[in-house]
């Protein structure tokens, strides 16, 4: 079995930690059996902030890029192709790559005879492939972007959808969603994480944290009100934030109008492996996000024995508590109940460790590298039978 794994989130060289989930995928396939080859659609132009602040470093960084290389053994392609701004068109950009993607294809296949496509994301990935008119059957990951909420192009993801023989998503939800726009078959694969051989006991000092991009639907802004009401009953708390993105301002200014300044720490953008050393390094992992199609996250904290707070409602963390325990859910919006949550668990050793336990247990049981691996090449196969 030879499978071209197609993408759009993957390492970079100015970003290396950009769609590691899919690298990792694709490495879990490989060690399950899959030959597996990658293509990146690679758009070699700075975003429009960078632009307009001058910012010619990222553009640097876009263009060197090299054309091939070898990642963790497997052999990764980027496929530079041009297209118009992302927030007027990224819903066409699978229609600007396809001319790019069909000569690509034709070169790769004398190299590394296919027999299946799995693309990340319908638009811009899947619509690329569906364009270019490949001769073997497409396998789909859908992570939640394609159908959550209001999407501009809605009619391309539907037939994308549609032209795929098989769908994974990585939730149920997100399973049922692809059916109301399209898909003919869909499969739950959950993405995984390593399983550390050691847990690292909890720290002394009572820490929170969330790794994610800072954006408005991650809620950061909840946990640090949170932090604010338990100030006083737990003078040592603290609450370190991993990630980067447009609300940071509003949350540096949030946490200083809320009084805890000195106990929120901005950790920036950090590589993937010191993001999750520092999530597993923590007492609990706190993130009452919304529209959170799974949420890898979590369990890469959780598999190192540290409980997870999540929101109730949403596909990924309801999955996950399902699965076992150490996985909390709470009411969306609710402050009081999320510093309820927390102050509880914080108060109770024999609880806490009672969850630490039970977090890792569920991690080994259903969201592992080495399952994902499997479930994986089984898809594939599943999808070759037809």
């Amino acid at each position: 079995m030879k499978v071209l794994v197609v993408a759009e989130y993957y390492p970079r060289v100015e970003d290396p930690t950009l769609g590691i989930w899919a690298h990792r995928q694709a490495l879990a396939a490989r060690d399950a059996g899959a030959s597996v080859q990658v293509l990146v659609l690679h758009r070699p132009v700075p975003p429009l902030a960078a632009a307009r602040h001058g910012d010619f470093g990222a553009a640097a960084a876009q263009l060197r890029q090299p054309a091939t290389t070898v990642l963790d053994g497997l052999a990764v392609r980027y496929l530079r192709y041009l297209s118009p701004p992302r927030p007027w068109s990224y819903a066409t950009w699978g229609a600007w790559a396809a001319p790019w993607l069909r000569r690509a294809l034709q070169r790769v296949r004398a190299e590394f005879p296919f027999n299946l496509v799995h693309a990340h994301y319908a638009v811009p990935a899947g619509d690329a492939v569906r364009r270019a008119t490949v001769r073997a059957p497409l396998v789909i990951s859908v992570h939640g972007g394609d159908v959550l909420g209001a999407h501009a192009g809605a009619a391309s993801v539907r037939r994308t959808l549609g032209h795929a023989r098989l769908v994974l998503a990585n939730s149920a939800g997100i399973a049922r969603r692809c059916l109301a726009r399209g898909a003919l078959r869909t499969q739950v694969l959950h993405l995984g994480t390593d399983l550390p051989e050691r847990v690292t006991p909890p720290p002394a000092t009572p820490t929170l944290v969330t790794v994610g991009n800072l954006i408005a639907r991650k809620r950061h802004a909840e946990v640090i009100r949170a932090v604010a009401r338990l100030r006083d009953r737990w003078p040592a708390l603290r609450y370190e934030i991993v990630g980067d993105g447009p609300e940071r301002g509003a949350l540096i200014a949030l946490a200083a109008e809320q009084g805890v300044a000195d106990r929120v720490r901005f950790r920036g953008r950090l590589d993937h492996d010191e993001a999750v050393a520092v999530a597993r390094c923590a007492t609990l992992f706190v993130m009452p996000s919304v529209a959170e199609a799974f949420g890898v996250a979590y369990v890469e904290a959780m598999a190192a024995g540290v409980p997870a707070i999540g929101c109730r409602g949403e596909d990924g963390p309801e999955e996950i508590a399902a699965a076992g325990g150490g996985m909390q859910l709470v009411r969306p919006g609710g402050r009081a109940e999320l510093a309820e949550a927390i102050d509880v668990l914080l108060s109770d050793e024999g609880r806490l460790a009672q969850r630490r336990a039970a977090a890792r247990q569920t991690v080994a049981t259903s969201f592992t590298w080495q399952r994902c691996g499997q479930e994986t090449v089984r898809a594939y196969e599943e999808a070759l039978r037809g």
